[in-house]
């Protein structure tokens, strides 16, 4: 079979990997300013594709007229994607015999959109899985061919969840991308009604507030982590978490209630900030944190 595959996030990984040799193309988002340098950084796809061997392209508009005639040459069975980034245009899906298929990190019809798996975890569901799907020109509103369930682990980062459901998607896509070009395969339309949508993250999100309820701001430190990553402002200028736990030692807001390790408090609850980031510094234990701002139990952050 002859594949064009588009993608840009790590989820894609596992299935490009697992696709490669079928792999005629892969289509990727151009290189974006990245870190505290501006530089251009390639997507995690095209770092992989190239890894693999595979011919890359970076199209700023995927569905531009010269692109389209450029997928028409290859001629593919079909359009494999994942978190990709871009809409496809119907004329885009139709470039391919059997259209767009694609792997999506959600029980869709619900968290439809850019952040499923985040958006899943901020709002503390017990349940999420992968979706793969035809695609039709909507966002994330084709029809089902399979969904994989999956159970949400107590303290599963974004990061952790992420991994796990990428590995799932890698074996829909081997299992079912042969019986698709094959025009073997059962589709069932979305209830509409049922939707819901998964916004694009905004990095101000990923604050977390000392006067809300934490075991909410817990579900928000795993959904922002690693990525934009989780922070707290305090009085010794802003702090990025990297491991973190829920506690239920209860402290008024931004108290320090334990040093060792570093608890401190939120509405109805604490959270412990084992590892931490101040400003301009390295990661350090959230104990030697404490230590070197001189903190004591009863003390406030903020």
């Amino acid at each position: 079979m002859s594949l064009i595959f588009f993608g840009t996030g790590s989820f894609a990984i596992p299935s490009l990997r697992i696709l490669a040799n079928d792999v005629s193309l892969v289509v990727t988002q151009p290189d974006r300013p990245s870190g505290r340098g501006l530089r251009l950084t390639p997507s995690p796809i095209k770092l992989q594709a190239i890894e693999l061997g595979l011919p890359v392209e970076t199209p700023e508009k995927s569905r531009a007229p010269e692109w389209i005639e450029r997928f028409l040459e290859i001629k593919p069975d079909a359009l494999v994607v994942a978190s990709y980034g871009q809409i496809l245009s119907q004329r885009l899906l139709d470039t391919a015999k059997f259209g767009g298929i694609n792997l999506h990190g959600s029980i869709l019809p619900k968290y439809r959109g850019a952040a499923p798996i985040q958006r899943c975890l901020l709002n503390g569901e017990p349940q999420t899985g992968v979706t793969l799907m035809q695609m039709d020109k909507g966002m994330d509103t084709g029809a089902i061919i399979d969904i994989r369930r999956c159970e949400i682990l107590a303290d599963e980062t974004y990061g952790d969840l992420q991994f796990r459901l990428a590995a799932i998607a890698a074996e829909m896509a081997q299992e079912w991308m042969p019986r698709i070009v094959a025009g073997n395969y059962p589709i069932q339309p979305q209830i509409n009604e049922d939707a819901t949508y998964a916004a694009k993250i905004e990095k101000s999100e990923a604050e977390l507030i000392f006067g809300r309820p934490a075991h909410e701001e817990y579900a928000r430190f795993r959904a922002f982590t690693p990525e934009p990553g989780a922070f707290v402002r305090s009085a010794h200028g802003l702090l990025r978490l990297s491991q973190a736990r829920l506690s239920e030692r209860l402290g008024e807001p931004s108290e320090v209630i334990s040093t060792s390790p570093l608890t401190v408090g939120f509405l109805n609850g604490s959270i412990e900030l084992h590892e931490v980031q101040p400003e301009g510094k390295k990661r350090m234990t959230g104990r030697d944190f404490a230590n070197g701002a001189r903190l004591r139990p009863g003390s406030r952050l903020v």
